[in-house]
């Protein structure tokens, strides 16, 4: 669930950078501002997977890592992508 909530709040900070910025220069920049906040999602998401793979674990747990990047990482993007494309 924290996971979740954390990769919501940086997509909507993706989201209205790509808007505060658009607004800052006076002219469009970026057309889809939920692309931008999906594409800071990707890449958080990206170097915090990054992060767990290369963590070192104990010697018995050596499939903690997939659970973990699938529950904490993998789980939350797909499910704001499928929220984002569904209202759009």
């Amino acid at each position: 669930m924290g996971a979740l909530i954390f990769y919501t709040a940086i997509f909507f900070i993706g989201y209205f950078a790509a808007h505060f910025l658009n607004q800052i220069t006076g002219r469009v920049l970026f057309q889809n501002r939920r692309i931008a906040g999906l594409a800071l999602t990707l890449l958080v998401g990206t170097l915090h997977g990054y992060k767990i793979i290369t963590s070192s674990l104990p010697h018995d747990h050596e499939n903690k890592a997939v659970y973990a990047l699938g529950l904490y990482v993998i789980l939350p993007i797909v499910i704001i992508g499928v929220a984002m494309l569904y209202l759009i």
